[in-house]
């Protein structure tokens, strides 16, 4: 698996409560991504809203994959709340968009339930998850995202989880905010 065993990763304690990655299970959890990618909020950028089919068939082009996406759920304190995809960016096809380095680890979310939305808690999650990618994987010099640069919200949520703003991409579906969240550089 490209992508080590993120779920082995174990829980990350963040001031929110404890989270983990658990991955994804279909056809177990799908009724459950299908309602999130149905709501509005959430439709408007992951654009899988309608049948339960439709997320279906995007979470298992990756589990059916090479192992360079994984999709999962996040669970806080055992709940689960919200949809993760920890991928390879640097195999990617968003690396003929920006200048990937090798082992770049990407990251797409989102929060589930509303109730989860607009209290901070994307920022807590992105910097524990961040700094946990960075920890497990030594290769890997960067974490990655890029969201859609009219979703003001994420592009806070990563900018306040240390994330930094590297430019805009133009990418088929969207345009996009490169953030970036480097290593911090090591001691000599």
């Amino acid at each position: 698996m490209m992508l080590d065993d993120l779920p082995g990763w174990g829980a990350i304690p963040t001031p929110a409560g404890e989270f983990r990655l658990s991955p994804v299970r279909l056809p177990a959890d799908l009724e459950l991504l299908a309602g999130w990618m149905n709501d509005p909020e959430v439709a408007a950028f992951w654009e899988l809203a309608g049948p339960a089919e439709a997320t279906g068939r995007h979470v298992r082009a990756q589990l059916d994959g090479d192992g360079r996406s994984v999709p999962c759920l996040g669970l806080l304190d055992g709940e689960p709340m919200s949809y993760w995809e920890v991928y390879r960016a640097d195999l990617d096809p968003l690396a003929a968009h920006y200048p990937a380095r090798p082992h770049d680890t990407g990251v797409h979310l989102l929060l589930g339930p509303a109730a989860s939305r607009g209290r901070g808690l994307g920022a807590v999650l992105l910097a524990a998850l961040a700094e946990r990618i960075l920890r497990r994987r030594p290769a890997c010099e960067r974490v990655v995202a890029e969201p859609d640069v009219r979703n003001r919200r994420s592009v806070r949520a990563f900018e306040r989880a240390g994330f930094r703003a590297a430019g805009e991409l133009d990418l088929p579906d969207k345009r996009a905010a490169l953030m970036v969240r480097a290593r911090a550089p090591r001691a000599v």
